[in-house]
């Protein structure tokens, strides 16, 4: 910043960045209309002012959370995506990123936000939608390579699937939390995974036997798969 030394220059990026932790948490447990500027700098150590010029804004600070947010998630699925696991361990390796952010007594922050969609300005509204764009997007194409690998049995369009489950973990979320019972969600979220799995004919799970070339030959379809 202009005018600042690297000492101070160093501060203010700590301060910038305690900022936006503090309040992603606030969203994640209480929303984002649940919180004040006075809550955040009086958890941080700063004042009012301060925090204005760091932010200006509540709401220019909801963008950027949710910017901040979606990358990190958007880095989750790419990690995932380039891990050389079949679609169905993909798919719960996305249900995770979910169950970590509960266990650790939060919600998604998107998802608090979208309970809040009327109250918020058009900015954040538009990045909402953008974060589960994404998600279903990166869903639709797991669940799409695993009915072409045979191991993932479809009724409706890939991206209605992958809408489906997005909106159904969030909802069990929710009810998860309210019960105060992670295990409620894994539970819910291992049903719903086990209904996309090819049955064989006694009802019970089939296990496809998969060659590793064939493995590969799917997964090099798959942006950021390894070979």
């Amino acid at each position: 910043m202009a005018g600042m030394n690297s000492r101070q220059e160093h501060g203010a990026e700590a301060t910038h960045t305690r900022i936006l932790d503090v309040a992603e948490r606030l969203v994640q447990t209480r929303g984002f209309n649940g919180f004040s500027y006075a809550d955040i700098a009086s958890e941080v150590g700063i004042t009012k002012a301060s925090l204005h010029y760091h932010f200006a804004t509540k709401a220019e600070l909801g963008v950027i959370l949710i910017a901040r947010y979606s990358e990190a998630f958007a880095a989750a699925l790419q990690r995932i995506s380039a891990t050389p696991a079949d679609a169905a361990r993909r798919l719960r390796a996305y249900v995770k990123l979910y169950a970590d952010v509960l266990t650790d007594q939060r919600m998604c922050l998107c998802g608090m936000l979208a309970a809040e969609y009327a109250t918020l300005p058009p900015p954040m509204q538009t990045a909402i939608r953008a974060f589960f764009e994404v998600n279903e997007g990166w869903l639709a194409q797991q669940l799409e390579l695993g009915v072409r690998a045979g191991a993932l049995a479809l009724r409706v369009p890939a991206r209605d699937a992958a809408r489906m489950l997005v909106g159904a973990l969030e909802g069990e979320m929710l009810v998860a939390r309210a019960w105060g019972e992670p295990a409620r969600f894994a539970a819910a979220a291992a049903l719903l995974l086990g209904q996309l799995a090819v049955r064989a004919a006694d009802g019970r799970v089939a296990r496809r036997p998969r060659s590793r070339a064939g493995a590969r030959g799917h997964a090099a379809r798959v942006p950021g798969a390894r070979t």
